[in-house]
C-alpha cells in the first residue's frame, strides 16, 4: 500500500488531485517533491503552515489569518495537513469565483465550525484578513473599510441580517455571488506590481 516516506506521489492521490484541482501532473509531481523536502514527516504542523503561508504576505501580519486558513482545511482535525490537504488549500485559495472557493470561504468565517456564521465571526476573519493588508495600502482604503470592524460591518449588511442573527452556508455563497463588494470584503489579494 502507500507509503507516506515514498520519494513518489501515489497515483491514487496524483489522480484524485488532477481531478479536483487545476494543477497538472507535472505541477503536482513538483509540489510533492518540494513537500517532502520541507515536510520529511509527510504531515504541515501549524507553525510551518505560517511560515508557508506568509512568504505570500512579505509585508504583512499572515499569522492570524494563517491560522484560520490551516483550521479550515484541516479536514480530519487532526492539528497538521498532509499533502492531498495542502493542495487542495493552495488551488482553493488561487482559484477565482467559484462554489466551491465559496464553500471554502464559509468553512474560514465558521470558526466554531457549527454550520453558521454570526457578526463576530465576521468580525474575527475581517480582522485577520485586515492584517494582511499592508499598512501603506491601508491607508489607502475606502473610509467605510479602513478599519477590521468597518468591514465587517459592510459585509454583515449585505446579507441584511441584524447583529444577532446568523448566516447558512447557500445564504453567504448566494450573497457573495450576487455582490462584487462582497466578494472583495471576504479576501485581500497583494497586488502584483
Amino acid at each position: 500500500m502507500g507509503n507516506a516516506k515514498s520519494s513518489a506521489v501515489s497515483k491514487e492521490i496524483l489522480e484524485d488531485l488532477k481531478l479536483s484541482t487545476k494543477f497538472t501532473e507535472t505541477e503536482i509531481t513538483q509540489w510533492y517533491e518540494s513537500f517532502q523536502k520541507s515536510c520529511p514527516s509527510g504531515r504541515i504542523t501549524p507553525k510551518e503552515f505560517e511560515v508557508i503561508y506568509s512568504r505570500f504576505f512579505p509585508e504583512s501580519n499572515a499569522q492570524t489569518y494563517a491560522q484560520h486558513v490551516f483550521r479550515s482545511f484541516d479536514t480530519n482535525d487532526d492539528g497538521t495537513l498532509d499533502f492531498k490537504e495542502y493542495i487542495i488549500a493552495l488551488h482553493l485559495t488561487s482559484t477565482g469565483k467559484t462554489t466551491r472557493k465559496l464553500e471554502w470561504a464559509f468553512s474560514l468565517f465558521d470558526v466554531d465550525k457549527n454550520g453558521y456564521i454570526t457578526k463576530s465571526e465576521v468580525t474575527e476573519i475581517c480582522s485577520a484578513i485586515f492584517k494582511l493588508i499592508p499598512k501603506d495600502k491601508q491607508a489607502e482604503l475606502p473610509n467605510d473599510e479602513n478599519t477590521p470592524e468597518k468591514r465587517a460591518n459592510k459585509l454583515w449588511t449585505f446579507f441584511e441580517k441584524e447583529d444577532n442573527e446568523r448566516i447558512a452556508e447557500g445564504e453567504f455563497i448566494k450573497g457573495v455571488m450576487d455582490n462584487e463588494d462582497a466578494l472583495r470584503l471576504i479576501q485581500y489579494e497583494p497586488a502584483n506590481k
